[in-house]
């Protein structure tokens, strides 16, 4: 038995050495590689209904500075999560320890930025700067909570340009206690090997190479595996609960974190009362609602103990006058009580990226923000009560199209968010421009904003005028020598449309070659953009919403230079979107262009990425394409 015991540890610390040199590390891991992951081990040990223990050890060799963002070097805790056990060291190339760090050792930060007015969220770092590439980061820590409805998952891939070498998840938990819901996604062809007994389910995965960032590809969430896990029956800060389902967790979610906290002041509610007397409209009255919450409050986070979770009461709310987005949300939600408006609390994963629940698999670890859903008959209108400056019913681009879980006092349902897409984000420029002798232009632009174009423009009546002048050069960065004469903007919350008026000058826009002036004729919408190119594309082609672009312009021409060369007009049609541009010559020494992009939203496999390259290939080139006048003779 002994020398069995001897044999087993001789082996576990010569692999344990391997897995700490740098130059045993198989070739083809280190290809696009900035890091490689070594040994990624997590062990989650679910002792009961209200303990669970998590082990976890991870090996992380680094090949280049890129690679320094790769290394995991923290553990994070909170009033709930305790710390038991922390080491780590620190390797050179060849396996030589070179610095160790206990517990101690690491540095404690807190986990939030000065946004937020308070929060228990703290992590332990051992902080260390590389002297030389490539070393190797070894990590290992216990923790222990009491919480277990949100688990850790797994993921095989930790990042873009990072290998996996060895890869684990191990789950211990008590079957005749409690179910474990589990979720696997995107296996695909990855080679995860899986061990399922009863109390025990555990995955291991070797030599993923390192996945590289392409141009249109799914979000990364989208395409490498993991494991998502839930138990049936858990316990958070004092509150026991069994979900197996959607319908089920917003339930108990309803029924012990939003219940019984929706009562504020008289004062309030004879306001609010007050602002809706004589409106029959619900939406109408839901909108003076939002906007009093608007004027009245502000957003401060707050995230501590059951509030990372649980809304603060709205009759604190009420008192303070600010809140994160739970108390904001059932700040508001409390107020359209008030007036007969009804709502429903809504989790949601929000962000630029969208990403939806899984419909199939409830865990409140999916979600990061609370947003209000108020029915208008079979839909759903949607407000964000964290913003101060988004019109009634507008959520933009940090929750819209994606699956959220609303919260119903009969259950919870996964319901999608307003979805701005293809025409939807619509922008419109008109532009009347002039060009003289010397080639200066002289310009007003009208330009009207939908959807997400809007979302990204309302904000510029509360610009300066030297940030209006930074924002319009960058965005005309293909106009030279801008001057703005004048700025106008009309911001219409009611149909969310952005208007802007530009008058502007700019010398030097045609370039001078002799007796000829070399015009670009799309000066205000002009597009340089041509998508990487790829030898060998790995991932599919994901366009998110899709955009509607319309242009109009009137251009008139120095009297004394006549036109010597004109671009053809053009239509294309893929499936990807259409283009026209369409140039006239008028009689009165002008030229009309009208241009229509219509990019559309869409997946498409990675055959097609040629193509899709291809046109936005063609629409710079005809956007860039340029009329050439030559001076008459006198």
């Amino acid at each position: 038995m002994r020398l069995l015991l001897l044999i087993f540890l001789t082996f576990s610390a010569s692999a344990q050495k391997e897995l700490t040199q740098s130059l045993l590390i198989p070739v083809h891991l280190t290809e696009s590689a900035d890091a490689i992951v070594r040994s990624n081990e997590l062990e989650v040990n679910i002792l009961s209904t209200k303990e669970v223990k998590v082990n976890r050890k991870v090996i992380v060799t680094v090949l280049n500075k890129a690679g320094n963002k790769h290394v995991w070097n923290f553990i994070y805790y909170d009033n709930s999560i305790k710390v038991k056990k922390a080491e780590a060291f620190i390797y050179d190339a060849l396996g030589k320890e070179i610095k160790k760090f206990k517990k101690r050792d690491f540095k404690d930060r807190s986990a939030v930025d000065g946004g937020t007015l308070y929060s228990d969220s703290r992590y332990l770092y051992a902080d260390y700067t590389p002297l030389s590439y490539p070393y190797t980061f070894e990590i290992s820590y216990e923790t222990t909570s009491e919480n277990t409805l949100s688990l850790p998952f797994k993921l095989f891939i930790h990042s873009y340009n990072v290998s996996s070498q060895n890869s684990s998840l191990k789950v211990h938990y008590n079957s005749t206690e409690l179910d474990l819901n589990y979720k696997e996604k995107n296996f695909g062809d990855y080679q995860i090997e899986k061990t399922v007994f009863p109390g025990i389910l555990s995955y291991t995965a070797k030599d993923i190479p390192a996945l590289v960032r392409e141009d249109y590809s799914p979000p990364f969430l989208e395409m490498v595996p993991q494991v998502h896990l839930a138990p049936t029956v858990f316990y958070y800060e004092g509150i026991y609960g069994e979900a197996r389902n959607w319908k089920e967790l917003g339930k108990w979610f309803y029924d012990n974190l939003i219940v019984g906290r929706d009562k504020v002041s008289s004062q309030t509610l004879s306001e609010v009362q007050a602002l809706v007397a004589g409106v029959d409209d619900k939406l109408e009255r839901a909108r003076l609602v939002y906007e009093y919450v608007q004027q009245n409050t502000r957003y401060i986070s707050v995230q501590v103990g059951i509030g990372g979770v649980q809304p603060i009461e709205a009759q604190e709310v009420d008192k303070v006058k600010y809140g994160d987005c739970k108390g904001l949300t059932n700040y508001t939600k409390s107020l359209l009580d008030a007036v007969g408006v009804p709502s429903y609390y809504a989790h949601v994963e929000a962000g630029n990226i969208q990403e939806n629940f899984e419909e199939d698999f409830a865990s409140i670890a999916q979600g990061n923000h609370v947003i209000l859903a108020i029915p208008n008959d079979s839909e759903y209108t949607w407000i964000d009560c964290t913003s101060q400056v988004h019109p009634f019913g507008f959520i933009g681009d940090f929750t819209d199209n994606r699956n959220v879980l609303i919260m119903k006092p009969e259950g919870g349902e996964i319901v999608k968010t307003t979805a701005y897409t293809n025409q939807n984000n619509f922008r419109k420029t008109n532009a009347v421009y002039s060009i003289d002798e010397t080639g200066t232009m002289k310009a007003t632009v009208e330009i009207t904003n939908q959807g997400i174009p809007y979302d990204n423009r309302f904000k510029l009546d509360k610009f300066s005028k030297e940030e209006l002048h930074k924002f319009y050069v960058k965005n005309w960065r293909n106009i030279n020598n801008l001057s703005l004469s004048k700025t106008h903007f009309e911001n219409d919350k009611e149909n969310v449309s952005f208007e802007e008026t530009v008058e502007l000058e700019a010398r030097n826009y045609a370039a001078v070659n002799g007796s000829r002036l070399f015009l670009s004729v799309n000066a205000f919408n002009n597009s340089n953009y041509v998508p990487s190119r790829y030898r060998d594309r790995k991932s599919p082609v994901k366009f998110f919403r899709g955009f509607l672009f319309e242009d109009n312009y009137l251009i008139s021409l120095p009297d004394s230079y006549q036109i010597e060369a004109f671009p053809e007009s053009v239509s294309i049609d893929t499936k990807f979107g259409t283009y026209t541009l369409e140039l006239v010559a008028n009689e009165d020494h002008t030229i009309t262009l009208t241009r229509k992009l219509f990019l559309k939203e869409g997946d498409y496999p990675k055959e097609d990425y040629k193509a899709f390259r291809d046109f936005f290939k063609d629409i710079s080139n005809y956007d860039n394409s340029k009329i050439v006048l030559n001076k008459k003779e006198s």
